[in-house]
């Protein structure tokens, strides 16, 4: 080890402080050369890290870099954010940005550094420009695209063709959202009174298991996909800041490649989420995606009352031709014959009369056992048994007859008139028919 570079050690009479610096003497040499060089504020581009506030409102974290090639750390700082100066930054940060103040994101702030005997070396925040923060995001938003697109799955959701009667939902929400209950609302209530048949695959709309908890629920939902004709994911209301779980790769992966038509309605205005971009459909708000499945009904009804209107001008027209068709006929035979076909005629009509008296007859007695099998069916339908105090238990979604198709730990739900009960098996056995 080559010391020539180095001061000379002190000698044993050079002690006493003149021959070496204590801790305290060198981290005092080195604030004092910091405050001389360093002594204005500086813009700097890094990563949130360890982000955390304490009772007294200040916020302290990490300002890290990572290398773009590998993604290791090539630089850490510790950094500090008073409360004087956070209780307007984080707010006007996350109002601008619609992003939340959290770890993982790449800010630009100004900071002024510093450094203590004690507590070392220290950025202090003094200023943030959201614009950088807006600039990244979009970066981010825009290479999961490219890379969607380079997969070749970015549009393969848009492509699906849409259900002319898209009455079945599979809808993907928090079940305490007032966008679900408004969604619900309003299909429930609509003009024309179409029916839709709704259920509910909940899910977290926000913080940072949005991801996890809309993927799961796809996967259940893919699990049925006979059931449903599309996918809703609404979210409605609550803060801006809350989107970034909607724009990850994993999640648009899955919804670009999902095989139901997928209708977002995220209730915001400004942007688009990823998932926004990838989905068949993308709505404002919970209500407007209700709207716009009541308008595919309200397209296929008017569709449907068109063609009746053509199908009856098209009948008349052609019974119009025919009748004079007939006239023309009619003036070209003789009066004998004419006279001959008057009789039949009216032999026919009085057939005709006698005919029509033997089926409204035939009718009304049909139409009356209709009736009662329609009430004998009333009466024997789950709801009505349930009602009179009957459950039915069902594990796996399948009715359970036979106390052989369960098992002692087996999960099973017991259906009753109003609501479920969830049970846990702990024994099964037969027990002997007293009928």
């Amino acid at each position: 080890m080559n010391l020539s570079n180095y001061p000379p050690l002190p000698t044993e009479k050079g002690t006493g402080g003149r021959g070496f610096l204590s801790l305290f003497d060198l981290n005092a040499l080195v604030r004092s050369s910091i405050e001389q060089c360093l002594p204005d504020g500086y813009w700097v581009q890094a990563e949130l890290s360890d982000v955390r506030t304490n009772s007294t409102g200040h916020c302290y974290l990490e300002f890290i870099q990572k290398d773009p090639r590998g993604n290791n750390l090539i630089a850490k700082a510790r950094g500090t954010i008073w409360s004087n100066v956070f209780r307007l930054l984080k707010p006007y940060f996350e109002e601008t940005t619609g992003q939340e103040f959290v770890s993982g994101i790449k800010v630009l702030v100004l900071v002024t550094v510093s450094f203590h005997e004690l507590y070392g070396y220290t950025l202090t925040v003094q200023d943030i420009d959201p614009a950088y923060t807006l600039g990244d995001m979009e970066r981010r938003r825009r290479d999961i695209l490219n890379q969607l697109e380079e997969e070749g799955v970015l549009t393969l959701n848009k492509e699906l063709e849409m259900p002319r009667l898209p009455q079945r939902i599979a809808v993907i929400s928090s079940p305490t959202a007032a966008g679900y209950g408004d969604f619900c609302h309003q299909l429930e209530h609509n003009p024309r009174n179409f029916f839709f048949y709704t259920e509910l695959f909940p899910a977290l709309m926000q913080g940072d298991r949005v991801e996890d908890s809309v993927l799961s629920a796809l996967d259940k939902i893919n699990a049925r996909l006979a059931e449903f004709d599309v996918v809703v994911i609404i979210r409605g209301g609550g803060a801006t800041s809350d989107l970034s779980g909607f724009d990850t790769y994993l999640l648009a992966a899955a919804c670009a490649q999902f095989p139901l038509p997928i209708i977002t309605g995220i209730g915001h205005e400004r942007d688009d989420t990823v998932i926004d971009s990838v989905a068949h459909t993308r709505v404002k708000t919970p209500t407007a995606a209700a709207e716009f499945l009541i308008g595919c009904l309200n397209d296929a009804a008017d569709e449907l009352e068109m063609l009746a209107v053509r199908l009856q001008e098209g009948v008349r027209s052609l019974l119009g031709q025919e009748r004079r068709k007939i006239i023309a006929c009619k003036n070209r035979i003789p009066t004998a014959v004419y006279r001959t076909l008057s009789f039949g005629r009216l032999s026919l009509l009085t057939l005709r009369k006698d005919l029509m008296s033997s089926l409204r007859g035939r009718l009304s007695g049909e139409r009356h056992r209709l009736e009662l099998l329609q009430q004998r069916l009333k009466d024997a339908s789950p709801e009505r048994l349930l009602a009179r105090g009957y459950s039915i238990t069902l594990k796996d979604g399948k009715v359970v007859k036979d106390f052989k198709q369960v098992q002692e730990g087996d999960e099973v739900v017991t259906r009753i008139y109003q609501g479920e009960l969830l049970s846990v098996i702990k024994a099964s056995k037969k027990i002997r028919n007293t009928v």
